[in-house]
């Protein structure tokens, strides 16, 4: 970065959802922002959640309804403006009559479906499993509702991507060490991991969206006191063969009134998770133990005719929340709200941290971040991510643009064209729109992982290594070799020679 680009409106500190959803609203009025992350976009909280966009029904339990309503309502907004990456699914609540009793479950899902208007989800109804049912044959009542799926790491990515598109620069593996107030700037300095390199930046404003790291870097690289504490939950899932046939999520009740869902996962698996167990280590290092798969498997196996054992998880992720410190005694039961500190003295640039939070409400949190800029930006204009697509969302139905894709390339094997709509909408075009046969896809690097595509994540998307690429970006790390990984992970290692 030369000096005539050393100064900008804002500095985004965190590449999560909620860094890469205030630059995307930031850059869209007009600001000149600055991300950086000090590891891949959604390297952490935001690529290891259940992979849901939900209103989150346990928590009316703990009378979190203005929560409740505000995710529903975003949950129509978010399934508007990414089609692509986040669809309906329809969950189903096998009924056990010595937990929550049925009447309870029947007002919980009335409050469910009326906290907010519900555009294009149906409502909830009384389920009844007969003998095909994949659950245990003494399980016969249950109920189902509304809520939608997401490519969480994918809707990160598309965030920087907007933000990209209107201005923002977007720095990853980019660690900021220190930022000091000097006058109404911070002037702080920027690590390049990769190539081990400093740079000093300017900004009017500073948003510290770090997630789990959100109030060490208070402390660490401002060296302030924080003005609230988080509390860091550590949440579990593991991937098991496919349990049950269908596109519908379990969501499974336990003696500890906890819930835990079981979700069709690329085709072939079953997402199983989460668990909540407070931690107290550094975030980097949180993992999946042996408490927690054990705890998982036997909830799964309460419930459904196949049986789980540890021998057939073929992949686990630990994701930490970072959780606003409500002292509640229960990890389950810390708020998901969020909350935004806001400082600006008159003259000083200002500071916004992000505590709390989850993945649903990103963008009306976005939103309420910018929105607090305008004592700084007072021409600021209003948000217009209500209505906006996210980039590779402008098409009618999924299936219109398989059509589409499968017209324009006969050749493309059917299920790799299912990816790409479900993976890139729209944007596929960039890496397919010029291709006549498979032999111009390039390298086949396994499980139909081509070339072209690698190509195309290394320079639109910021992948780098081949985690970036086979576990956020495409997934398809669930279906590949190790010799096929290793062969991917020394394609790139050539290219970035070169």
């Amino acid at each position: 970065m030369n000096k005539s680009m050393e100064t900008v409106d804002l500095l985004v500190v965190g590449g999560g959802v909620n860094g890469a959803g205030i630059a995307a609203d930031a850059a869209r009025r007009g600001l000149s922002v600055l991300l950086c992350e000090q590891d891949d976009l959604a390297s952490a909280t935001s690529s290891s959640s259940s992979k849901m966009i939900h209103g989150g029904i346990r928590y009316l339990e703990h009378y979190d309804f203005g929560l409740v309503a505000k995710s529903l309502r975003e949950r129509e907004v978010l399934l508007k403006a990414a089609p692509h990456i986040i669809w309906p699914m329809r969950f189903r609540l096998p009924h056990l009559p010595s937990l929550r009793p049925a009447w309870m479950i029947r007002i919980g899902l009335f409050l469910y479906d009326h906290l907010a208007r519900r555009a294009t989800l149906p409502g909830s109804k009384g389920l009844r499993f007969g003998p095909d049912s994949p659950l245990k044959p003494e399980i016969k009542k249950g109920f189902e509702y509304s809520d939608c799926w997401v490519d969480d790491a994918r809707l990160v990515v598309l965030n920087a991507m907007a933000a990209r598109e209107h201005g923002a620069t977007i720095l990853t593996r980019t660690r900021c060490v220190r930022a000091v107030r000097q006058g109404d700037l911070w002037q702080a300095v920027l690590h390049d991991q990769a190539h081990d390199t400093k740079t000093e930046i300017q900004a009017r404003a500073m948003v510290n969206a770090a997630g789990p790291w959100v109030q060490s870097f208070i402390e660490d690289s401002l060296h302030q006191t924080p003005p609230k504490h988080i509390r860091l939950v550590k949440g579990s899932h593991i991937v098991v063969p496919r349990l049950f046939e269908g596109t519908q999520c379990y969501i499974l009740q336990n003696d500890d009134g906890r819930v835990i869902f079981a979700i069709p996962y690329e085709g072939m698996f079953t997402l199983i998770g989460t668990t909540d167990q407070e931690i107290f280590c550094c975030p980097e290092d949180a993992a999946i133990d042996d408490t927690e798969r054990s705890y998982l498997i036997g909830v799964v196996n309460r419930y459904f005719k196949k049986q789980v054992a540890v021998s057939d998880i073929v992949w686990s992720y630990s994701g930490v929340r970072p959780l606003l410190d409500d002292e509640s005694d229960n990890p389950s039961a810390v708020t998901r709200e969020y909350y935004l500190a806001f400082e600006h003295d008159d003259g000083a640039p200002a500071l916004l941290s992000v505590f709390g939070g989850k993945i649903t409400t990103y963008r009306e949190l976005s939103r309420t971040a910018v929105d607090m800029l305008e004592a700084l930006f007072p021409d600021l204009p209003e948000s217009s991510t209500a209505t906006a697509l996210l980039p590779g969302g402008g098409f009618e139905t999924q299936a219109i643009l398989r059509a589409e894709i499968e017209e324009r390339c006969p050749w493309l094997p059917s299920d790799v064209a299912q990816r790409y709509v479900r993976s890139y909408g729209t944007l596929v075009w960039r890496f397919l729109g010029d291709k006549s046969a498979l032999s111009d896809m390039g390298r086949d690097f396994g499980a139909g992982l081509y070339e072209a595509e690698v190509a195309y994540l290394r320079s639109e998307e910021w992948a780098v290594t081949a985690e970036d690429i086979l576990w956020r970006r495409t997934k398809r790390g669930l279906f590949m070799s190790d010799a096929e990984k290793a062969g991917l992970a020394q394609w790139l290692a050539s290219q970035a020679a070169m």
